[in-house]
């Protein structure tokens, strides 16, 4: 199978990580795309993420009804920092025969050189950035360069519609009183509304 693995905080997730997958998913042929929110993200401030069960519950009523999208909880119940390289270990080994994918935005992908063990990355999956319009990166082969040369046929570059979403503005919309309608999935503004998410602190 080819698995496409999309690791983030998602809080909240919205129509652009879910757009992000399905573009992936086609365009890569891609089996399934599982997705992974992050249990403690250690390079975010962790006093201002939501709970991880709350952002996992918030992506499964964002995927129900589509099946080949998993939401993958592995790094909500790992101890410690989430960290790529330890969820692309545990899936390598689950599953041998399997290709995966990396997802990631090309931003991210810029950074990778930065993150933890990031030449086991290349060997374990193949990297896809997602750039969107008039978004610059560079080529794979460039791109390898950074990691001693490593085969460019491990970066793949894919393109993504332009659609100006992020889940900090949709945390300061909520937390104003503004509408989130159409940014994300119905049943995740009714979940965000139901647990009193992102509202302003008293």
């Amino acid at each position: 199978m080819r698995i496409g693995i999309f690791g983030g905080t998602f809080d909240p997730v919205h129509y652009g990580h879910l757009l992000l997958a399905e573009r992936c998913r086609e365009l890569l042929s891609l089996d399934e795309v599982r997705l992974v929110p992050a249990g403690d993200p250690y390079h975010k401030d962790r006093d201002d993420v939501t709970p991880a069960k709350a952002r996992a519950e918030m992506l499964e009523f964002a995927t129900a009804g589509n099946p080949r999208f998993v939401v993958d909880r592995r790094e909500i119940k790992r101890s410690g920092p989430s960290y790529t390289i330890d969820t692309l270990r545990e899936l390598r080994s689950e599953r041998p025969d399997d290709e995966l994918y990396l997802l990631m935005g090309a931003d991210s992908l810029a950074d990778l050189p930065n993150w933890r063990e990031p030449e086991e990355i290349l060997e374990l999956a193949v990297v896809v950035a997602v750039t969107r319009p008039g978004e610059e990166i560079s080529q794979p082969d460039e791109l390898a360069e950074l990691w001693g040369g490593r085969s460019a046929d491990r970066i793949r570059v894919v393109g993504l519609p332009l659609i100006e979403l992020s889940s900090s503005d949709l945390r300061q919309r909520v937390c104003s009183g503004r509408s989130v309608r159409y940014m994300t999935p119905a049943a995740v503004t009714a979940y965000i509304e139901a647990q009193g998410l992102y509202e302003p602190a008293e």
